[in-house]
């Protein structure tokens, strides 16, 4: 009993330092590096630059601009993840919000959740804050476009390479008159062995 014993406590710290140690390195949050071939942070930034790029250099704006005589005021809607993947939209959309903002050359207003907030923040400071500071209802600015798309995803594989295509589709509406004044697209493809 006492040998199976041995055996197996010898077993057991074998194995454990045979499983080693994980190290951990901070690298450049900029660098580019791709474990799986997934969707990942460089894809997101990368598309976000590209897409504002183009809608921003298109003719709407400068019509806008022309019919308006001030900057339009956008909203990013609903991103929708219909890849076959996890895909973080939420940090998808903040990067497109980044790349707008940083343009200067729209107003981007607060939307989804993070505005649901803001309007409960405002209404109870009507109960709670000085006259002088608390914020007034009804003064929001009202956003001219909204911006909404999808994340496409394709995948095939033969033996141990495998491809991914990544499709992301985005439109630009004027909310008033529902017209679509910018359908935009960027496709990523890659390939993983």
């Amino acid at each position: 009993m006492k040998i199976y014993l041995s055996i197996a406590l010898a077993a057991s710290i074998a194995l454990c330092s045979c499983s080693g140690t994980k190290t951990v390195s901070r690298i450049n949050e900029n660098e580019q590096v791709d474990l799986s071939g997934r969707w990942n942070d460089t894809d997101s930034k990368l598309v976000a630059q590209q897409m504002i790029s183009d809608v921003l250099g298109r003719p709407w704006l400068g019509d806008h601009l022309k019919s308006q005589g001030k900057k339009p005021t956008v909203i990013v809607g609903l991103i929708k993840n219909r890849s076959s993947e996890h895909i973080a939209s939420e940090t998808f959309i903040n990067d497109i919000e980044r790349e707008l903002i940083n343009s200067g050359q729209v107003r981007l207003v607060q939307g989804g959740e993070f505005r649901n907030e803001l309007r409960a923040e405002k209404a109870d400071q009507q109960n709670n804050s000085s006259l002088e500071t608390v914020k007034k209802f009804g003064r929001e600015l009202g956003a001219d476009y909204i911006l909404q798309g999808s994340i496409n995803s394709i995948s095939d594989a033969n033996k141990k390479t495998k491809l991914v295509f990544y499709q992301t589709d985005l439109e630009l509406t004027n909310i008033e008159t529902n017209e679509k004044v910018w359908i935009g697209s960027k496709k990523i493809k890659k390939v993983v062995q």
